[in-house]
């Protein structure tokens, strides 16, 4: 040995307060990912809810996939989101369907 250390490592921690979020610019496309029961209006109760605070859907931009024992349905749904506020109506109401179990 040379006495050689390895590469110093820096740390690029910010000292004192934490970081926020990155803003999102709105308007821009956001994906709502809902999962719960595979019962069967589950879809239907999800994209009216989200209907409520969009308007008509692209049905291009609505994906759904089972779970591999089919007791659970993931619906993930492009949006043109128009503001923070719109986000919380659009979570507030998909939390409130009995078979919803998890909003992302």
């Amino acid at each position: 040995m040379h006495g050689e250390s390895g590469p110093e490592s820096s740390d690029d921690q910010s000292t004192g307060a934490e970081e926020a979020p990155p803003k999102i610019e709105f308007p821009c496309l956001y994906p709502i990912k809902v999962i719960g029961h595979a019962v069967s209006d589950f879809r239907e109760k999800v994209l009216a809810a989200i209907e409520r605070h969009t308007g008509a859907l692209d049905s291009e931009l609505i994906q759904a996939r089972p779970s591999k024992q089919k007791n659970y349905v993931s619906i993930t749904v492009t949006i043109a989101a128009t503001g923070e506020e719109q986000l919380q109506n659009i979570f507030t109401d998909l939390k409130e369907i009995e078979s919803v179990k998890l909003v992302l």
